[in-house]
Formats: C-alpha cells, sequence, structure tokens
C-alpha cells in the first residue's frame, strides 16, 4: 500500500508543482523514488514531527499542498496540536500521511501501534479521514485528497498487502460495495474500514458459501461517513458488524453508531476491532489481529457467535 501511495505521489507531483512532501527522517527506502524524481519537492525534516507539521502549515498557507510522512503515531499523536492548531483550524491544504495504521508494527510494541488515530483525527473539525482497504483504494485517496481543500489524513498500512479490489467506484464519503447479499433467512451487512479488509473479505467467503445473506463494504473514506449506505442497510439487514484495526471507542465503528442512533432501523449493530485497551503483547501483525479478534478466523467465529443467539 505504501508503495502505491508513493507511485501515485509521484505521478501527481510531475504535473503539479505545488505538491510537496515532508517525511520525519524515515521511509527512504520507500521514499528513493519521489525524491529522485522530485529533488526540489522533497524536505526531510528530521526526527521532529511537531516542527514538521507547522513548517508544513505555513507551506500550505503560502500555496503549497503539503503531504506529511512518518508511521505509526508519530504524524498523528506526537504532533496533535500542530495539526489542531497549526493546520485544521486555518484549513491548510496539509495532508498527513500515516503508514502502518493498527499492528503493522506490532513487534515494537504499543507506542508503535496506530490504534486511536482514526478516533482523534475524525473529532477534529474540517478534516477528511481516508483509511484505504487496499492499494486500489490508497491510490484513489491520494488523488482524492489533493483534489480536497484543507487538511487529510490518509491512513495507510504496509508494503505487501496487495490488491483485495481490481477497481473502485470512489468518491469521497461514500462506501465501496463489495459484494451483495443473497436471499437468505439470515442477512448480515459488514463494514470494514482499512487494511484488515483482506481478512474481512475472507470472512465474507465463508458466510456466502454456508448460504447467509451477507453485503460487503468497505470504508475508504470514514469522515465524512456514508451515512446513506449505514441507513439503507440498518433498515433492510439483522445485523450490522463493522470491523477495524483500532480501538472501537471513538474509531470507525463508533462512526457508524452515530448514524443508526438517529435513524428508525432494525439491525443490530456490533462492533469488531479492539476492545477499548491497550496491546501488550508483542508480534507480528497477523499474531496480534488474531489475538486481538480482529483475523479472518476470528471474525468468523464472532459473527456466527452473535447469529446463533
Amino acid at each position: 500500500m505504501r508503495d502505491t501511495f508513493v507511485r501515485a505521489l509521484i505521478e501527481e507531483a510531475k504535473t503539479n508543482k505545488s505538491i510537496e512532501l515532508i517525511t520525519g527522517d524515515l521511509g527512504f527506502g520507500v521514499l528513493k523514488p519521489y525524491w529522485e524524481a522530485l529533488p526540489n519537492q522533497f524536505i526531510n525534516a528530521g526526527i521532529a514531527e511537531q516542527n514538521m507539521t507547522s513548517v508544513a502549515a505555513g507551506m500550505a498557507l503560502e500555496g503549497k499542498i503539503v503531504f506529511t510522512y512518518s508511521i505509526g503515531n508519530f504524524p498523528t499523536l506526537r504532533c496533535l496540536e500542530q495539526i489542531r492548531n497549526d493546520c485544521a483550524y486555518h484549513k491548510a491544504n496539509v495532508k498527513i500521511v500515516c503508514v502502518g495504521g493498527g499492528f503493522v508494527y506490532g513487534s515494537l510494541g504499543m507506542s508503535h501501534h496506530a490504534t486511536e488515530d482514526i478516533a482523534i483525527m475524525r473529532a477534529l473539525p474540517d478534516v477528511t479521514v481516508f483509511c484505504p482497504g487496499d492499494a486500489t483504494e490508497a491510490e484513489e485517496c491520494v488523488k482524492a485528497a489533493i483534489e480536497t481543500e484543507g487538511t487529510c489524513y490518509i491512513r495507510l498500512g504496509r508494503g505487501g498487502e496487495g490488491r483485495v479490489l481490481e477497481n473502485v467506484d470512489f468518491k469521497i464519503g461514500k462506501a465501496v460495495n463489495i459484494r451483495k447479499s443473497k436471499d437468505a433467512d439470515v442477512k448480515i451487512a459488514v463494514f470494514s474500514t482499512g487494511a484488515v479488509l483482506r481478512e474481512v473479505f475472507g470472512a465474507c467467503d465463508h458466510f456466502e458459501k454456508q448460504n447467509i445473506g451477507v453485503e460487503q463494504y468497505s470504508f475508504p473514506t470514514v469522515k465524512p461517513i456514508d451515512a446513506q449506505t449505514i441507513r439503507e442497510c440498518a433498515e433492510k439487514f439483522d445485523y450490522i458488524f463493522t470491523v477495524e484495526e483500532h480501538n472501537i471507542v471513538g474509531g470507525f465503528g463508533s462512526a457508524v453508531s452515530e448514524v443508526m442512533a438517529e435513524c428508525n432501523c432494525k439491525a443490530r449493530l456490533v462492533r469488531l476491532g479492539i476492545n477499548d485497551c491497550y496491546c501488550t503483547k508483542v508480534g507480528n501483525q497477523s499474531y496480534l489481529r488474531e489475538q486481538y479478534g480482529i483475523s479472518e478466523s476470528k471474525i468468523i467465529e464472532r459473527i456466527t457467535e452473535v447469529i446463533s443467539e
């Protein structure tokens, strides 16, 4: 996903000289093609994320479209005050890029986990929050962020996820319908955001083979949220399941619940994610997804448990 981000940004920056990329002294293996192609549109701000963000805000207020780039929590939580006061408040064209959403850097411990970032970034007024599910959605999010006035947050996975979707009809604030439900006694809708999409896709395949009516959506934008799709599914389905590699408090599932709380609906909402705790285990992303209930097998287990009640 991060390689796709860099390729897409290079293509856009070649024709739009107002685009700048600032890194917090990392990502050099991935970013090398960018700075080789566009050395005058690249800055290494050093290990100083607060300064990086304030520099980006100043450049944006002078007419630039500035991408800041770092891993895990570093481009968000470490410099939240600068994002809030310097970027969002002034509606500056700063595009904050997090590589390593969720448990990507699982072996480095909770300091490198990005598991509260969606909640925090979507709470900031006038900030658009992108959480692409695969490389296809990531490419579209880069283009959309450039075209969107104001501050944006792009939450990426890592390299190597590949593509779950071949093409998408991408629009800001619209969910991507991946599969339609079939006639069945039990009908469920499964929503996800971010790179946990592959796990969710596998789980939905399982239920489809079990002749359960399952409809699947990916939400590459969490803010603005696709309220229309949520309302339609809430009226149509028995259950809505949300899946995110993030704390269930304040994140994607909370955004869905906010919409459902203001409409008359028959669906029961069940949120799958990290159950309001810090990860105290160390391991790779797949291991931690299994431990915290968002691997393919655990998603199947939880959905089966709920619909069997």
